[in-house]
């Protein structure tokens, strides 16, 4: 019987860690789908609806691709486009009052360590145990 080595494991973990924020978050939106909106006017985003459907599709595409390996540079692309602006407008610890710079900062500093990991997960590809893999497979066979 064979048994993937460790790394592969730890890849598949990985990947699950990395895209169910992303997942939580997609779903999340569309259940409180006004209220979300309502926190990006909040923010100043023009056209907030317009946004929060491109978020919940880049944040649902991106995190499944990632999960299940399928295309999941390209998965760790959308969602790489999807953080970078969302930690600029959402996370600017240097625009808040004292009082919420240092949570703002976690969650920039957060958002960084995620971007660093969807880097990995782009350069690097998805391992072993992935769907990218198994279809490659399937399409070496002469039959």
């Amino acid at each position: 019987m064979y048994t993937p080595p460790s790394n592969a494991i730890v890849l598949v973990l990985a990947r699950l860690f990395i895209s169910a924020i992303f997942l939580m978050s997609g779903f999340g939106k569309i259940f409180d789908f006004s209220g979300t909106a309502g926190y990006m006017e909040s923010h100043g985003m023009p056209i907030a609806s317009f946004f929060l459907l491109g978020a919940i599709v880049f944040e649902l595409a991106g995190g499944l691709s990632v999960l299940l390996g399928y295309k999941a540079n390209w998965g760790a692309v959308l969602l790489i486009v999807f953080l970078i602006p969302t930690t600029l407008i959402f996370h600017g610890f240097w625009r808040v009052e004292e009082e919420a710079q240092r949570m703002e900062t976690i969650q920039f500093m957060k958002n960084l360590a995620i971007l660093g990991g969807l880097f990995f997960v782009y350069s690097f590809g998805s391992g072993s145990m992935s769907l990218d893999r198994h279809l490659s497979k399937k399409q070496q066979r002469p039959f």
